[in-house]
């Protein structure tokens, strides 16, 4: 009901020719973001990712690690594990990737909660930074879905040792708006996940 609440939502804005769709049917997309939640702008946007599908159902759970480790690392949604790079969700599902770096452009973004505004996100500088600003005085905790948590595990010494194996099992599912769990071997970061609603018109 929720999902289908923010599809409306879309359609509104497209209906007035503020965005265009998308994906698939209105399908939401999702924002992997990094930033401080009180800022209204910011740098850094070159580090910020994009899932094109809803990355939850695709995912495996923790306990069909061995069979995905034993697939060559293929999931069953046909996306590929990387043991040097691999990201978590709240149930503790194995999700893929997001595509890096989300590309410049306008965003029509949520929370889910009362704030729906349009994220810019500017070209890289010479430097190949890229800013990124949020309309109407919002901030960057407004436009993040609390429930959906998201974080990314990389191996702290460079070896084998940050695997999915040692997570602990029992710290799922986590609170809304809460920190994902370190896992032993791995350097964690924590993503906010913005919904996606449209993509700004020019």
């Amino acid at each position: 009901m929720m999902k289908t609440a923010f599809v409306m939502m879309g359609l509104m804005l497209m209906m007035i020719g503020l965005v265009r769709p998308v994906g698939a049917e209105g399908e939401l997309q999702y924002i992997a973001a990094l930033g401080d939640p009180m800022a209204n702008s910011g740098t850094g946007a070159q580090s910020w990712g994009l899932w094109q599908m809803d990355p939850g159902p695709r995912g495996c759970m923790l306990e069909n690690y061995a069979k995905l480790k034993a697939s060559g690392g293929v999931a069953p949604a046909q996306w590929t594990f990387d043991q040097s790079d691999w990201w978590l969700e709240e149930h503790g599902l194995i999700m893929e990737k997001p595509q890096f770096p989300l590309p410049p452009g306008k965003y029509m973004v949520t929370g889910g909660r009362e704030v729906t505004t349009l994220l810019t996100v500017y070209p890289k500088d010479k430097d190949g930074g890229q800013r990124w600003e949020l309309a109407n005085g919002a901030k960057l905790y407004d436009v993040t879905h609390l429930p959906c948590r998201s974080a990314r595990y990389t191996p702290d010494k460079g070896d084998d040792s940050c695997t999915p194996e040692m997570v602990q099992r029992t710290s799922f599912p986590v609170t809304p708006g809460a920190s994902m769990p370190l896992v032993q071997g791995c350097k964690k970061q924590d993503y906010a996940v913005l919904l996606v609603v449209g993509v700004a018109n020019n």
